[in-house]
């Protein structure tokens, strides 16, 4: 997913882009010239924009940008507190809105909801020649389709959208299963397993006595 982010205050903007850097693919702009540019000679799946920036105004970037049709989601993030930058933002085209200050939790939250709800980056690359769509359960490896099951592909998934974090068998029952239905951790080993032998065993690592991370 690759995220195109405006903020010219240099320390927020290390922070929050060195954050999203673990799991998205992170453009930083500190100005809406340098963002426009960017917008206008590369592909990207979301923007995230603060309000207050040299040159025009997060939000008349956005209108500008949505004059030529580019209809690519928007997160805005500010400091302003009053209700009428929330409702200029929304007229601008922006999908959520985000005051300052945010756990990057948070932010990272939004995201994925935005992601969620609009499709996007439905397909993950994870070498040269695998791929994965977690929305057809399917993995393309060297051109052909391989179909995974429902719980393989939500498993996957997981592992792949919390790839800086070392994830337990627990968290993966917990957050994956109702209670009433989990199975044992033996089941998630099978799972494992079974993803591994199609993807490489060197993109799901067991980490012995912890869990399984995604690289």
């Amino acid at each position: 997913m690759k995220i195109l982010f405006l903020e010219d205050d240099p320390v927020i903007g290390d922070i929050v882009s060195s954050y999203l850097a673990k799991t998205y693919e992170i453009k930083h702009c500190f100005d809406s010239n340098e963002a426009l540019g960017y917008a206008e000679n590369e592909k990207y799946d979301l923007y995230i924009f603060d309000i207050n920036v040299p040159g025009i105004s997060g939000i008349e970037l956005l209108k500008s940008l949505r004059e030529f049709n580019d209809t690519t989601p928007a997160i805005f993030i500010t400091a302003y507190q009053e209700l009428k930058y929330l409702k200029e933002a929304f007229g601008a085209g922006a999908n959520d809105f985000i005051r300052k200050p945010f756990e990057l939790e948070e932010l990272q939250a939004r995201v994925e909801n935005l992601k969620e709800l609009l499709n996007i980056d439905a397909e993950v690359i994870i070498n040269d020649s695998v791929s994965f769509n977690m929305k057809l359960h399917q993995i393309t490896k060297d051109k052909k389709e391989l179909f995974i099951s429902a719980k393989e592909s939500e498993i996957l998934h997981y592992l792949i959208k919390n790839r800086q974090r070392v994830i337990s068998s627990d968290e993966l029952l917990q957050n994956l299963w109702e209670y009433e239905s989990m199975p044992s951790g033996d089941a998630i080993r099978t799972y494992i397993k079974s993803l591994r032998s199609i993807i490489g065993k060197e993109h799901i690592v067991n980490i012995r006595g912890e869990g399984y991370k995604f690289q």
